[in-house]
């Protein structure tokens, strides 16, 4: 085939954008706060970063970490990398030293951007040339034209845009390598599989190191919708946007709905319209559920993704507004293909769980520096997410849980999600999470963390709850009650188990 057909078929992220900013040129493309930047204004930003990058001597493949909040210049950072085809490594501010030296040096990046009240942080793990956000990024970028290489240094789709970090819930993060082509399929796959309009915004809100942000943020750019900047779950901020702003997604995460629930009872502000909210309903309570989309009068994204995936391979499916979901089934999304395998790699029978395997144009190209494990995973040319699923007579799966956390308990197989969401049927509590804990009898048994509101039920109304839903083997052997906030979460809002685990063995 001509070089010149396959080269027309290679789009890559920067060109689409600078496309996008010509034809929307007058169009808000960033709000954060005050600041607000056009579409024009924004592309005439990221081409001069671009050429403050090229100045700095970043190549083609040299990873640029940044470590800030979010705020414009984040988005601007991953635009501007994309035009000369470095990869933007996200790093997590939240992270203890030695996890951010270990981010830091499995990357190795040339350059990195940080904002002023992380920058002791950052210099003292690392000797990185840095650019601090303020003056001196925009007196970098004030003293620069755009570069006419700016946009032609990709030539191939598959180059890396970015690495966002796994939350290392059993062990260091891992650096999850996504291509200009998995940014852009996910893209796509949003507008398509939540039926988004071009102009929909999107309010990042959730960590830009965090896929929800950046995949969506990016996303929103490529359409041409309005991206508002907001650092962390601000309830009466976000709940003001929603005020101005058509938002195509609204993310909420487990952990986060009872603050924003509180906010809109509080300030029941009139919404400009929403398409969509939520996600990862198999950890929220199902009545925070009906009480959010019931306030915001739009469905529930009855979504599983991951920062591997994307939105596929589990989110074509929405739970209408203020019904609480008995069940949580869901529909494989559209643009992927999956399977449900045994240890084997064999596939299992409808009914029996297995553990999900996938592949398709939105999956990421490896975890960064990780040969082994791409080898394990990638095995038979899918990529196999360790979570397991079982797969329904009418082709919709229903999550069981990650296969990590597999409770054996007397030679039966326990899995964490069935109690949680037993617990969590309880209109009084507000989370729960079950963990393996060592049993001298039956090996390993549950036990469970349970938050309640005020007036909620004691142990043995939990306990009774249990025995009316669940097995015997099933059954926690024990209900801890700890306060919403002290459970440990990763920045997805996951819990995060092994830490509970280390609190019964003390």
């Amino acid at each position: 085939m001509l070089t010149g057909v396959i080269r027309a078929g290679r789009a890559d992220l920067y060109s689409i954008f600078r496309t996008r900013a010509h034809d929307c040129a007058r169009a808000l493309a960033i709000e954060d706060g005050s600041r607000k930047l056009t579409y024009a204004e924004l592309l005439e930003r990221v081409d001069r970063l671009a050429a403050v990058f090229l100045a700095r001597g970043v190549a083609p493949g040299d990873r640029i970490a940044i470590l800030s909040h979010n705020r414009s210049e984040y988005l601007e950072v991953e635009l501007a990398a994309a035009g000369i085809g470095a990869i933007v490594a996200c790093l997590n501010w939240r992270l203890a030293p030695d996890e951010l030296r270990h981010c830091i040096d499995l990357v190795e990046p040339v350059l990195a951007v940080v904002e002023p009240e992380l920058s002791e942080a950052y210099r003292a793990v690392a000797s990185t040339p840095c650019l601090t956000v303020g003056p001196d990024l925009e007196t970098a970028i004030a003293g620069v034209e755009p570069d006419p290489r700016t946009g032609t240094m990709v030539d191939d789709p598959e180059a890396g845009l970015t690495i966002l970090y796994t939350s290392g819930t059993t062990g260091l993060p891992k650096g999850a390598h996504i291509s200009h082509r998995a940014h852009i399929a996910r893209s796509m796959v949003f507008a398509a599989q939540l039926a988004l309009d071009p102009g929909d915004g999107f309010i990042a809100w959730a960590p830009m190191f965090h896929m929800a942000s950046t995949d969506h943020a990016l996303a929103t750019i490529l359409r041409g919708g309005t991206v508002v900047m907001v650092d962390g779950l601000q309830p009466a901020v976000i709940n003001e946007a929603l005020s101005r702003h058509r938002i195509g997604w609204f993310v909420m995460m487990p952990g986060a709905l009872e603050a924003f629930i509180n906010e809109r009872h509080a300030n029941p502000l009139p919404l400009k319209g929403i398409k969509v909210c939520g996600a990862m309903a198999d950890l929220v309570p199902p009545h925070q559920i009906a009480e959010l989309t019931g306030l915001l009068d739009t469905p529930y994204l009855n979504s599983f993704g991951a920062t591997e995936t994307g939105l596929p391979p589990g989110t074509a499916d929405l739970i209408a507004p203020g019904v609480t979901p008995d069940r949580l089934s869901k529909r494989i999304s559209a643009f992927c293909e999956v399977r449900l395998v045994d240890p084997d790699d064999r596939e299992v029978p409808d009914g029996t769980p297995g553990e999900m395997a996938l592949r398709g144009p939105t999956l990421f190209s490896g975890y960064w520096n990780a040969d082994d494990t791409n080898a394990r995973d990638f095995r038979n040319g899918f990529f196999h997410m360790g979570d397991l699923f079982r797969r329904n007579a009418d082709g919709t799966v229903d999550f069981v849980d990650r296969a990590k956390y597999l409770i054996k308990t007397g030679g039966e197989n326990v899995y964490p999600a069935e109690i949680e969401r037993v617990l969590l049927s309880h209109p009084d509590v507000i989370d729960a999470a079950v963990v393996r804990a060592f049993d001298a009898k039956w090996g390993e048994s549950p036990v469970a963390f349970v938050a309640c509101d005020d007036d909620g039920p004691d142990a043995e109304a939990l306990l009774n709850l249990c025995r009316e839903s669940l097995a015997g083997y099933k059954r926690p052997r024990e209900i801890r009650f700890i306060a919403f906030e002290d459970f440990p979460r990763s920045t997805s809002g996951k819990i995060q188990r092994h830490i509970l685990e280390a609190r019964l063995a003390d």
